[in-house]
């Protein structure tokens, strides 16, 4: 075996273990905010019962799983580099149309939360100037 042979094997080595653990990292991460944001998000609820207190958690709780879903995304394109086969790339691809869907439809959740809260917002503000001698 000459120099380069052995360089070119001990570099892809090294590069399959930096994007292995990069891959484990960036899911562990995703992992994390998907179990602090749903925690964050159930208190948010209890709180809300509890005072009558209204907090849009629809809203937070999609920003949270969208984060996670861009990391878990970061993940299969690093997951990209190990691929040694047909099949898994294809499994791959899947995988992150399927993340890409997913997260496409949180945006648009959120973005129809925010208008519908704009929308009530807006009614209260509505009745609220319409109707002074209820104060």
């Amino acid at each position: 075996m000459n120099f380069a042979n052995v360089f070119m094997k001990s570099y892809g080595s090294i590069l399959h273990f930096v994007a292995e653990f990069t891959v484990y990292t960036l899911e562990l991460v995703g992992i994390l905010i998907i179990i602090i944001g749903s925690l964050r998000a159930l208190i948010q609820l209890l709180s809300n019962l509890k005072n009558k207190h209204k907090t849009n958690i629809v809203i937070n709780l999609g920003n949270t799983l969208a984060l996670a879903l861009e990391f878990k995304m970061g993940a299969e394109i690093v997951n990209t580099v190990i691929v040694r086969e047909l099949a898994e790339l294809g499994t791959l691809a899947i995988v992150i149309v399927l993340r890409a869907i997913l997260s496409f439809i949180i945006h648009w959740e959120i973005k129809n939360e925010k208008r519908r809260g704009m929308d009530e917002a807006l009614e209260e503000k509505k009745r609220n100037g319409d109707g002074k001698e209820e104060s």
